[in-house]
């Protein structure tokens, strides 16, 4: 794949770039070792400060990195505005936090293991590359970066291909606000220097944003070359409505969650399983939500709804579409491309969904919800772990015992009730299945490329 900028909202190329050589590449990972080694010299101290200058940095360049990345993939220029500022949130939040997450677990009664004293110590691991999706260029980047570099761990990226300004960008941001050079270090390039890059000894491990066939391939060299990996692929989010929710409230959160990033969002609800006792009242809404949403110029501060970001995708989400439609589905709303230029698609509800349309089964990443009406907790839990993925959820209710029920029952790495899905940096995020395995954010995310060293002493 061509390195470059193309404006989604046009089709244009903007600019191109030249992938990195063979010999950039290398120097850019011995840099990277280099700047561990001089990194794990540092206290958590020096590191908050300049993680903190880092999250200035960025809020300094708002307005410049929201319209970037508008301009390279689409996102509403309200949301990309955000995006900056939750990366400054995440970054200031391990500065302040990170010494605590990190700090000796003493045994509380070494004796036990024959010792005067004996306790769990965390260690960085070393260089770890991070392959990363475009679809939040920066958020989703920061959301690894801020807690490596706290841990004295450094980074090699390897960001999607239309994505390469946000890229470099990355490739700066760390150094100028006074980390080591090479702490965090971008390679421009397509996926084919990743199985090297995966056997090379300074390489210490590797996460990994992005598809399930990606994550398949990345996660099986990480097997054969025996590095710890994270894994956040794709998600299906199921979104169950009960009998006692507050349907306004649901429904406007619904349109929030699927419309979100244009609709590319892993986390957000996707299926809407509603009780056959509101079904009719919350589609209703919903349908008059959705079909009352602004399409058109991201750049534009009143867009909701901008394009998707490449021309694959927007076929890849007309074509479940179509063959949803073609096998007896029914389009309440939207459920074609306006005619504009760019890869814009309208925002679509989809219902009478059925067995063997590739829509019950694949992840529509774009604005496309799907509803499906169910008589009891028990088909809502069947329909909701129904695909492969298990990302996150949501459920609306009022009743304890639903709330209960779902929590226990719903095959997800996190639920949501009555609110959607969001990855915060206190909490850990991340699924199960095929949606991937390991944390990012919170502690665990932190400790995800760490020694858990254990120190026993006689």
């Amino acid at each position: 794949m061509a390195i470059a900028v193309v404006n989604p909202a046009t089709g244009e190329t903007v600019e191109t770039f030249v992938e990195h050589t063979p010999e950039e590449i290398e120097a850019r990972v011995e840099k990277a070792q280099k700047a561990f080694e001089a990194l794990t010299k540092t206290s958590y101290a020096d590191r908050a400060v300049w993680m903190k200058k880092a999250a200035d940095i960025m809020e300094s360049e708002l307005s410049d990195l929201a319209k970037m990345m508008v301009i390279e993939m689409g996102k509403p220029i309200t949301q990309a505005e955000a995006e900056v500022l939750k990366c400054a949130k995440n970054m200031r939040f391990y500065a302040d936090n990170a010494e605590k997450f990190l700090a000796d677990e003493p045994l509380e009664d070494p004796g036990t293991v024959n010792a005067s004293s004996a306790y769990l110590h965390y260690q960085p691991l070393g260089v770890v590359l991070a392959i990363m999706p475009w679809n939040y260029p920066l958020w989703q980047v920061i959301r690894f970066a801020a807690p490596a570099l706290m841990a004295g761990n450094t980074g090699v990226l390897k960001h999607a291909s239309n994505v390469p300004h946000s890229a470099l960008y990355l490739d700066t941001v760390f150094t100028g606000a006074g980390f080591p050079d090479g702490s965090f270090t971008t390679i421009l390039s397509g996926s084919g220097p990743i199985a090297g890059l995966m056997e090379d000894r300074r390489i210490k491990a590797v996460t990994l944003t992005g598809s399930e066939p990606a994550g398949r391939a990345v996660a099986a060299q990480a097997g054969a070359n025996i590095k710890p990996a994270v894994m956040e692929l794709g998600g299906s989010d199921a979104y169950i409505v009960m009998p006692s929710a507050d349907l306004d409230k649901a429904t406007t959160t619904a349109v929030n969650a699927r419309i979100s990033n244009n609709g590319q969002s892993c986390i957000a609800g996707k299926r809407f399983v509603v009780h056959q006792d509101v079904y009719d009242a919350f589609v209703e809404l919903f349908v008059s939500k959705m079909s009352a949403l602004v399409v058109g110029d991201p750049l534009n501060p009143e867009t909701q709804v901008g394009p998707l970001a490449t021309e694959r995708g927007r076929q890849e989400i007309a074509d479940l579409v179509d063959d949803a439609r073609s096998h007896g589905a029914q389009i309440l709303t939207g459920g074609s491309a306006p005619d504009m230029p760019g890869w814009f698609y309208q925002p679509t509800i989809v219902a009478g969904l059925k067995p063997g349309m590739r829509l019950v089964m694949e992840e529509a990443f774009g604005p496309v919800a799907s509803v499906y009406k169910v008589s009891s907790r028990d088909e809502a839990a069947a329909i909701a772990n129904q695909t492969t993925f298990g990302l996150s959820s949501a459920l609306w209710t009022e009743d304890d015992d639903d709330t209960e029920f779902f929590i226990k029952n719903i095959e997800a790495g996190a639920v949501f009730i009555n609110g959607m899905t969001i990855s915060y940096p206190e909490l850990p995020f991340g699924g199960v299945k095929d949606s991937g395995f390991g944390r990012e954010l919170g502690a665990p995310g932190i400790r995800e490329f760490c020694n858990f060293k254990t120190v026993w002493k006689a």
